[in-house]
């Protein structure tokens, strides 16, 4: 195979996961909007939080526990 024609593999290759990929986060940003996350406190959550926190900084005592995006 000439180096063209692996050149041409992979640019093809590169285009279509690009391709790929573009659908794949459309159809998730489409899942996300019509099927939003539920704003529930998990108990089980906020345990385990609480457990791992204290046993790191056992002197301090947690008061909120707030979920942040970037």
């Amino acid at each position: 195979m000439s180096s063209f024609g692996i050149l041409s593999v992979c640019v093809a290759a590169f285009i279509f996961i690009f391709i790929l990929l573009s659908v794949l986060s459309a159809m998730m940003r489409a899942l996300t909007y019509l099927f939003p996350p539920i704003e529930a406190q998990d108990s089980a959550t906020i345990a385990a939080i609480t457990a791992a926190y204290q046993s790191i900084y056992p002197e301090r005592k947690i008061t909120r526990i707030k979920e942040t995006t970037k």
